[in-house]
């Protein structure tokens, strides 16, 4: 089977597999993973892209183009992919010509994947082992379903996205999901145990989103871990300066089964830094114009939000009581006798 720069043997189905991940053989001729211990899944430092390159496969897992809210065309994003030597995955918002026009590019590794704003209002990424599975289900589950602003929200919820994904092959993860507004899994919007459920039918969550906020991406990675799931990393760049600020890897063949093969089965590495202040504003007045036309679909979300906010409060201490009487009866039910 085929071999990299280090001799690291990859091989199973796709093209994977969890033995060879940080070997002792990439140990000695990769300066950067002596530094990394096994249990290092999320490292918060700007990625050495170079050396992460001689011995993995890097993918930037999330990035926007010319057809969403980004603000390059896709021979830029391929080019300079290229440059940095990493695949990458256009998933633009609610649309996939990015990614189509992407995999043209056959010399950059790129994953077939789409970031869909669900009804209510938060943001999903699904990603697919063939670029027709990532068509079909556009066009038959979410197409219909579109607004008439390509940032506007999907009429569909949150499950039903999931679940539609599932009939396709598609990886599922949760990026940014804490987050400053109501974009991320993790808001009052949601119940705790809708939370639960949600996060629960996904493959992965994003633990290092480089265009967040330190502490949110801290919060998201304890999240990560504390579920035991797929980990991935990815720029939320709109712009091409912001490439490659945040990295998922794996010790796998470049290619996209066997990538998305090492998220699901949780063997995948992150590592990123979040873009600094004065780049932030410049991305977002970037964005500022695609969201120009949506602005009714902007302040509906930003009241519901709102009003969770507000009402959070309360609802936390319900569910508290809810929690603790159930508590009580169950041990009430466990002290009592059997019947004769």
């Amino acid at each position: 089977m085929p071999n990299n720069a280090c001799g690291i043997q990859f091989y199973s189905k796709n093209g994977y597999n969890k033995k060879v991940m940080f070997s002792q053989t990439a140990r000695s001729c990769n300066p950067v993973v002596p530094d990394i211990e096994d249990n290092h899944r999320v490292l918060f430092k700007k990625p050495q892209l170079p050396a992460l390159t001689n011995t993995y496969t890097v993918v930037d897992l999330h990035f926007h183009s010319r057809y969403s809210d980004g603000f390059n065309s896709i021979d830029a994003i391929a080019k300079r992919a290229r440059k940095l030597g990493i695949g990458i995955a256009v998933t633009d918002h609610n649309a996939i010509g990015g990614a189509v026009e992407m995999a043209n590019h056959k010399d950059v590794l790129s994953i077939p994947g789409i970031e869909i704003t669900a009804r209510e209002g938060a943001h999903i990424l699904a990603y697919f082992y063939t670029l027709r599975d990532l068509v079909d289900f556009f066009e038959i589950e979410i197409s219909p379903w579109l607004g008439k602003n390509v940032m506007t929200s999907c009429a569909m919820s949150m499950e039903s996205i999931v679940s539609c994904a599932r009939k396709y092959n598609g990886v599922v993860v949760f990026p940014h999901p804490y987050c400053a507004v109501y974009t991320g899994v993790c808001n009052p919007i949601f119940s705790k145990r809708r939370q639960e459920s949600l996060l629960s039918m996904a493959d992965g969550v994003e633990v290092i989103n480089a265009a967040n906020v330190h502490r949110w991406n801290l919060k998201s990675t304890v999240l990560g871990f504390n579920m035991n799931t797929g980990l991935t990393a990815g720029s939320d760049g709109h712009n091409l300066f912001q490439m490659g600020a945040a990295v998922t890897y794996a010790a796998c063949e470049k290619d996209p089964a066997a990538f998305l093969d090492a998220v699901r089965e949780k063997m995948t590495w992150t590592m990123g830094k979040e873009v600094g202040l004065i780049r932030k504003v410049t991305s977002n007045s970037m964005k500022i114009r695609t969201n120009l036309n949506n602005t009714s679909d902007l302040l509906g979300k930003n009241m519901r939000y709102s009003y969770a906010v507000i009402h959070s409060g309360s609802r936390k201490v319900r569910e508290s009581v809810q929690e603790k009487l159930e508590s009580r009866r169950t041990r009430k039910l466990q002290r009592k006798p059997d019947s004769v």
